[in-house]
């Protein structure tokens, strides 16, 4: 018998997460429901789901702080977080997803949008698991630990941040479009302005310090991360 994947909803409205249960079980999946932040703690420390449905707005602990607790445990982290939330201004599309969400549905949405998000992270579940480990001169990524290092040195980078990164070092030296980066690093479902890839870019570059150099902006075509940034000549001033 086929085994039903597992949703868990966290969502502190009855009647919302009823209506979403509903749907589930009548396209294929096995919802559970959480009211809050603890008592979906105790259904993840039980059985570990295929996918949250997370709200935002909770009863104690919000669902960013949820995403960041889950996403900061090895045993939550691979798990796809789906965002549930009204909030529909860019900024916090921006928050959600920083805090390790793997997409993003504003409220109100239809029962098929929402289908058609679950469906494609879990199509995505399994590649994103696959540990490995990319060196660029002396910048290495290993994904199978989580680590960024330069030179030797240890490099926080954020959830999102890191998707990129490891994106950019798998494709070095090719120059990457924002609408291609979009589809690659966050999928092509998710629905985010293409503004959305500068910020990223930004506070990657502010992560990676020195190596910051080599995530260079390609004018009028996009990004590429290079083991040889170019450097611009200094001037020299006439005596």
């Amino acid at each position: 018998m086929r085994k039903l994947p597992r949703v868990l909803i966290v969502e502190d409205e009855p009647a919302i997460a009823e209506l979403i249960a509903v749907n589930l079980r009548h396209n294929g999946f096995q919802p559970f429901w959480a009211e809050d932040g603890d008592s979906a703690q105790r259904e993840l420390d039980a059985v570990l789901p295929d996918v949250i449905l997370l709200d935002w707005m909770l009863p104690g602990q919000s669902g960013l702080s949820l995403a960041r607790k889950w996403r900061a445990d090895s045993r939550t982290k691979p798990i796809p977080i789906l965002m549930l939330t009204a909030r529909g201004d860019e900024p916090d599309k921006i928050a959600g997803l920083d805090a390790g969400a793997d997409d993003y549905i504003t409220k109100p949405f239809s029962t098929q949008e929402l289908l058609a998000r679950i469906r494609a992270v879990l199509r995505r579940r399994a590649p994103e698991q696959v540990s490995d480990s990319v060196t660029i001169g002396e910048l290495i990524l290993d994904a199978g630990t989580y680590r960024v290092t330069f030179q030797g040195q240890p490099l926080k980078v954020g959830p999102t941040e890191f998707k990129l990164l490891h994106f950019l070092m798998k494709h070095a030296e090719r120059v990457h479009s924002r609408s291609q980066l979009l589809d690659k690093v966050w999928g092509d479902h998710v629905f985010i302005e293409e503004r959305t890839v500068d910020v990223h870019v930004k506070r990657l570059r502010e992560a990676l310090g020195a190596a910051s150099v080599m995530v260079e902006t390609v004018r009028g075509a996009g990004y590429r991360l290079t083991a040889q940034p170019q450097v611009q000549p200094q001037v020299q001033l006439q005596a």
